[in-house]
């Protein structure tokens, strides 16, 4: 399955969940910045309010590459213990590196959401979008994030994903939608004929066309 871009894979992602259309308590999240295009076409779609979710990797000593947790704007990081001991890696690493993460996305929601609230996620439906998702880190470290804030029911969703993190994202959300779930998986970018960086303008764009949620 191919898309032509974001936008296509985001009306195409509003189909398979046309079910939640006109939900009063709807709440669209975005993995900036490459989700918030896909994410924009679901809301309008579903007419519900667009936000973002802010999420970071937490790279090993030397190699911040090679990805062994994940931390997200609030909460406590998510992370890959079994790496982590493999690895050594001092847990004072950790707890400074997750501060230092949290605090680049503290800055980065105030540069994208400016003056606008962050959004209220208690008893509401919440479906969180992602471009396209292969480690999955990131999207487990925003679902670890918004699960204590109370959801009535928290649903993962993407163009395209790998078949094996489908199966880890669908045991931290309530509900997973994924159009297509590839074993093989090099990059989320194959899957899509125009895949452009997603600027800091597009984002704060289109979250501004979208209702304060």
């Amino acid at each position: 399955m191919i898309f032509r871009d974001r936008a296509d894979a985001g009306r195409r992602l509003a189909d398979a969940l046309a079910h939640l259309r006109d939900r009063p308590d709807l709440l669209v999240l975005a993995l900036p910045r490459g989700g918030v295009p896909v994410a924009a076409e679901v809301a309008r779609a579903l007419g519900a309010p667009l936000d973002l979710c802010f999420a970071h990797k937490i790279g090993a000593p030397g190699n911040p590459e090679f990805a062994i947790g994940s931390v997200a704007e609030s909460g406590p990081p998510y992370l890959e213990e079994q790496v982590i001991q493999s690895l050594r890696i001092p847990y004072a690493y950790l707890r400074e590196e997750a501060a230092f993460q949290q605090e680049n996305l503290a800055r980065l929601a105030l540069h994208y959401r400016g003056s606008r609230p962050p959004p209220v996620i208690g008893e509401r439906w919440v479906i969180l979008i992602d471009d396209g998702v292969a480690t999955g880190f990131t999207a487990r470290a925003a679902l670890h994030s918004l699960r204590p804030r109370n959801p009535a029911r928290l649903i993962f969703a993407a163009p395209v994903a790998a078949a094996d993190t489908v199966r880890r994202l669908a045991i931290e959300a309530d509900e997973t939608a994924v159009l297509h779930c590839p074993e093989v998986f090099f990059a989320v970018g194959e899957f899509y004929d125009r895949f452009p960086q997603v600027t800091d303008e597009e984002v704060i764009a289109l979250l501004k066309n979208s209702p304060p949620a």
